[in-house]
């Protein structure tokens, strides 16, 4: 049996020292360091998201996908600005750039919007890395149009289906709903294509998730991702804080879930108290870490930054 770790002591020591630079970052910034429970009664909701279910004495928990939740209780209890390193789960996720168990840099910055963050975000790689990168921004709507010739503003879902049969060949689209087939080309069709660090924004409303609407265009959300040569690192929005409206996309989320035939979940009432009591406008990201280390070490396989992948 091979226990020795998967990375190497050379990876493991430079994560130490990325960690070190993080949190001088985030000091020097006037950020709080905190610390929130992993176990909770409720999870999120997302359709495309599954939890980790956990129990204590009968009772059903799940292992939090992202401290977001948790976090927002304390910006709402005039924490200030916030930040976490910590471990999310989420059942399913396998392969070279996916683990089930994967470390999470989540911060929050009250009276931030979701293009202050994206500068935020370039501040904090810039200084990770050691250098000055190049970074892109390109609106979602602007990116499918020139990727995949689809405009997310007029088409319909029938000849979406059908766009996506077309560029996808053997691709069985005609069970998918309109944001599983966008979900479809950004991954397969627009992501391959992506070079060096790309900010995607401005995503269609129905994949709001927990972002506000756009105060300029309603038909989009402040939502952003960022990509390296189409890898992931990052989700982040200017937050949402009308509880009302947060607790009908939580309900809307478990319909779809049970359309999909998948098990509906506790929706957070603390998170919607929370709101209701209070949430200072602000812009939140969650960064995949393991993933940001693999760009910034050159490594192929996130295996390769994790202690043990086993």
């Amino acid at each position: 049996m091979d226990w020795q770790p998967s990375a190497s002591l050379e990876t493991i020591r430079e994560r130490a020292r990325i960690y070190q630079k993080i949190r001088a970052f985030f000091a020097a910034r006037d950020y709080l360091e905190v610390d929130t429970p992993i176990l909770s009664i409720a999870t999120n909701t997302d359709a495309n998201i599954a939890s980790i279910g956990a129990s204590n004495l009968g009772q059903s928990l799940y292992l939090q996908t992202s401290p977001e939740f948790a976090m927002k209780r304390l910006l709402a209890a005039d924490s200030g600005s916030i930040y976490q390193i910590c471990h999310a789960f989420r059942e399913g996720e396998q392969g070279i750039r996916h683990r089930p168990e994967f470390t999470l840099l989540e911060w929050y910055r009250p009276g931030f919007d979701y293009q202050q963050l994206m500068d935020e975000v370039e501040a904090l790689i810039d200084c990770l890395s050691g250098q000055k990168n190049n970074f892109q921004r390109v609106r979602y709507c602007d990116l499918l149009v020139h990727q995949t010739g689809v405009d997310v503003t007029s088409i319909a879902l029938p000849q979406l289906r059908t766009r996506c049969a077309s560029l996808l060949p053997g691709t069985d689209t005609q069970a998918l709903d309109f944001n599983q087939c966008l979900d479809l080309l950004i991954a397969l069709v627009a992501a391959p294509a992506m070079q060096g660090y790309l900010f995607v924004y401005d995503y269609p409303l129905s994949q709001a998730a927990l972002a506000r609407a756009s105060k300029s265009n309603p038909g989009v959300a402040e939502r952003f991702e960022l990509f390296h040569d189409g890898l992931e690192l990052a989700n982040g929005f200017s937050e949402l804080t009308d509880a009302k409206i947060q607790r009908e996309r939580f309900e809307a989320d478990n319909r779809q879930r049970e359309a999909n035939a998948l098990p509906r979940y506790p929706i957070d009432n603390f998170l919607l108290a929370a709101l209701e009591y209070g949430l200072p406008e602000c812009a939140g990201i969650a960064l995949g870490l393991d993933r940001l280390l693999m760009v910034l070490l050159n490594l192929d396989s996130i295996d390769e930054v994790m202690t043990f992948s086993d």
